[in-house]
């Protein structure tokens, strides 16, 4: 019996992530960086359209909860922070970027229970747009607001007979204004924070937020072991994957073709919502999400 044997669970799961990171590194080497770009956009968008399938069993809340808490587990696995010794901002920063995340994952999956992935995805998107704007400060950005608020006009449903709600498109716009606070919150992370232990720190603050109102709403259907496994799946597909293939995508290439290629984000969700959950966007709506998709292009290589 050797002494690897005589290791407990942890000790045993710790020993094989680094042998499991090499060979995906090695794997992700590869691909083309803008090939790491795409995977990890359909990963993500992918995981959004499965935590939606399991809105028929838990309500939203009790998704977020599953997803969180698989992404907290396997991110400390991964890379635990190191509390000992934080400052007070230190702290802070960590917390307020743990809460943000929380609330961005709550409101988009409120959202997602309410709209089209595509349309939910678009809207969210308005966050890193207005960051992108803000940082440029050019008159040609001008045409990108126009163009976001036209898909917006395009998005909103002045009719009743619409297939998108009011109360989603505010959830969704809640969504991408976290969206905007995670980016800004997450570079300062990044700068408190050695590798991925502010986004693991974060994750782990995101379950304490989200656990009252998730186990809650979710009760003991959360135990299923099916909803169990689909939880996981969930929460690889949606953070874990596309996070590890966006970092290694930013050592390869310019940050701003990898911005350029996010853009790409709504079209690829209402891609998935059609082959995955068969939700038909009318003319109006793919007209929409171009405008953003265009809008969050040119704002992207202006700044």
């Amino acid at each position: 019996m050797t002494a690897f044997a005589l290791d407990g669970p942890a000790d045993r799961l710790k020993a094989a992530l680094p042998r499991t990171g090499g060979l995906l590194r090695s794997a992700a080497d590869s691909v083309p960086p803008s090939g790491l770009v795409l995977l990890a956009i359909f990963s993500v968008q992918l995981g959004a359209g499965f935590a939606k399938e399991l809105f028929t069993v838990l309500p939203p809340s009790a998704v977020v909860f599953l997803r969180i808490a698989a992404s907290a587990l396997i991110l400390g696995a991964v890379s635990r922070p190191k509390l000992r010794g934080l400052a007070w901002r230190d702290w802070a920063v960590g917390l307020g970027f743990g809460l943000i995340l929380a609330v961005m994952n709550l409101s988009f999956y409120e959202a997602l229970a309410r709209l089209p992935i595509g349309i939910a995805v678009a809207i969210e998107f308005l966050g890193p747009l207005g960051v992108a704007i803000a940082a440029s400060r050019r008159r040609v950005d001008l045409l990108w607001v126009a163009l976001a608020g036209a898909g917006i006009a395009l998005i909103a449903p002045w009719s009743e007979s619409a297939a998108v709600s009011w109360l989603g498109i505010g959830f969704a716009l809640v969504a991408g204004a976290c969206w905007a606070g995670y980016i800004l919150l997450s570079a300062a992370a990044g700068q408190r924070f050695p590798g991925t232990t502010g986004l693991s720190f974060a994750m782990m603050v995101s379950v304490v937020v989200v656990a009252p109102v998730g186990i809650t709403t979710g009760g003991t259907d959360l135990l299923q072991p099916w909803v169990i496994l689909i939880g996981l799946g969930v929460g690889l597909l949606s953070s874990v994957i596309p996070y590890s293939l966006e970092l290694q995508a930013l050592r390869r290439m310019p940050k701003h073709v990898f911005g350029i290629l996010m853009s790409l984000e709504p079209a690829v969700a209402a891609l998935i919502g059609l082959v995955l959950l068969g939700e038909f966007l009318h003319v109006q709506q793919w007209a929409a999400i171009i405008c953003i998709v265009a809008a969050s292009l040119g704002a992207t290589r202006s700044s």
